[in-house]
Order: C-alpha cells, then sequence, then structure tokens
C-alpha cells in the first residue's frame, strides 16, 4: 500500500482542481513525516491524467530521503520508479570513456526527472542521479503509470502533448550549448536569474559547485575560471562564495553579442 493511501478518500477528489490534489497529497504527505512542506505548482506529466488514474499513481509513491552525495541510481541501472524532487538538487551525470563526469542537468525542488526512461525498450537509467545536497523526493512507480497508458488512448495523446512541449525546450539548450562559446553559455546563465530590464544590482545565490556548474554548460573548469576572472576584473560581477552580485547588467547582456 502506497504512502498517499489513507490520505486520498478524504480529498473529494471529483470537486478539486488537479494541481490543489497533488500539493495537498504531497503536503500531507510530507508534513506528516515530519518535513517542512513547500507549495507546488504543478507536475507537468500528471497533467494528462484524470481524477482516478491520478488517484493510482498516488496509491504506488512512496518517499525517499538523500544525504548529500546520496546516490539515487547509477547509469545502466534497470529503472523502476521516476522522480519527483520535493526539496534539495539532484545532479545527473554521465561517465565519459576517459572516467571523467558529464553534468547533463541539475533538477531543482518542483521539477520531475526518469518519467522518459519508462518508454525505453531496455528501462535503463541512461545516467547516474545523486544528491548535491540533502534532499527529499517521490518516487513514481514506473508499472503502475505504463498500465493507465495502456488502458487510455486519450491519456497517451495527452501525455504526448506535455512530453514535445519539455523536448522543444531540451532542443533549445542543446542549440545554446553547442552554438554558442562558453562566455556566452555563462552569461546567457547569469541573465536567468536577473529580472527583466533590470539595470542595477543585483544579487544572485549558485545553489550549486561551480564546477558542477562548468560541467553543466560543458565549459572546461579553467576555461570558467577564466571568463569569471574576466567579468570580476571589468566589474561586471563580484563574486563571494557562491554569492555573486551583478554590478553591470549592461554590460554582462552585451556578451551574449560577441
Amino acid at each position: 500500500m502506497g504512502i498517499f493511501n489513507e490520505k486520498l478518500d478524504s480529498f473529494g477528489l471529483y470537486c478539486l482542481d488537479l494541481n490543489q490534489v497533488i500539493m495537498t497529497a504531497i503536503r500531507n504527505m510530507l508534513q506528516n513525516n515530519g518535513q517542512i512542506a513547500i507549495e507546488f505548482t504543478t507536475i507537468p506529466i500528471f497533467s494528462a491524467l484524470n481524477e482516478a488514474q491520478f488517484h493510482t499513481v498516488l496509491s504506488a509513491a512512496t518517499k525517499i530521503d538523500l544525504v548529500a552525495g546520496g546516490v539515487l541510481f547509477q547509469q545502466g541501472q534497470h529503472a523502476n520508479h521516476f522522480y519527483f524532487v520535493h526539496d534539495g538538487q539532484m545532479r545527473l551525470s554521465r561517465l565519459a570513456e576517459d572516467g571523467s563526469e558529464k553534468v547533463m542537468d541539475i533538477v531543482h525542488p518542483g521539477q520531475m526527472f526518469a518519467e522518459a526512461v519508462m518508454f525505453m525498450p531496455n528501462r535503463c537509467y541512461p545516467v547516474n542521479a545523486a544528491a548535491i545536497q540533502p534532499s527529499h523526493l517521490v518516487a513514481f512507480d514506473m508499472e503502475t503509470f505504463r498500465n493507465i497508458l495502456k488502458e487510455s488512448v486519450d491519456t497517451c495523446f495527452r501525455l504526448m502533448s506535455t512530453m514535445s512541449q519539455r523536448l522543444h525546450v531540451q532542443l533549445n539548450e542543446i542549440d545554446s550549448l553547442s552554438l554558442h562559446n562558453a562566455t556566452y553559455r555563462l552569461a546567457h546563465y547569469l541573465l536567468k536569474s536577473v529580472p527583466e530590464n533590470s539595470a542595477g544590482q543585483t544579487e544572485f545565490t549558485l545553489g550549486y559547485p561551480k564546477n558542477i556548474l562548468a560541467s553543466r554548460l560543458s565549459i572546461q573548469p579553467e576555461t570558467f575560471s577564466r571568463i569569471m576572472a574576466r567579468l570580476k576584473r571589468e566589474n561586471i560581477v563580484v563574486v563571494q562564495g557562491n554569492q555573486i552580485v551583478f554590478h553591470d547588467i549592461p554590460a554582462l547582456r552585451k556578451l551574449l553579442s560577441e
């Protein structure tokens, strides 16, 4: 029996918005386990489900707590679950032939990962997953979800639409990584943390080590250090540990046109 079963009967699923059901179910589960609950906005993959299907998925869900550095799964391991990050951060990476690690993605609170693996022929995780910091996850059973899809063509089409939108976002990211130089990639990443049309001083806290960010942006560590040194030398940013203060946002934006 899943962790959500005792809660679902009292929700009145027929009269609640789906996102509210998600938020209430997971919040209650985390509070009952002594965790600090946060608000969730939406879980895209679940938007394809009706209320009865969602009830079934939650009934098979489990909670996972990881310490910093804790390994969730390894590349090539058979996959039985996909995951939602309640809090913390997860690093998804692959090992190159020379043994070096390439960070493929950093998963933040409110995001799902590994859901596409359930549609792969061999159902093996293509990456390693480890916690960057203490993290609390919700694990969803792949077989339960697949069985729901087998029973509903409409649900399959709704899910395809949701996942195709995510694929479009990822293709844009691949373009950014492959078509632009390292300075552009770093400047573009930093500017995503700056409010639109902002020109004044703004602070930003990097939530993970700089070497992980460099790997995520496909920048060699020494190149990353040189770019950051240039930004500091030109008084575009000031870096204090993981705290970054933007002094000259227009100059940072100008780097995108170099």
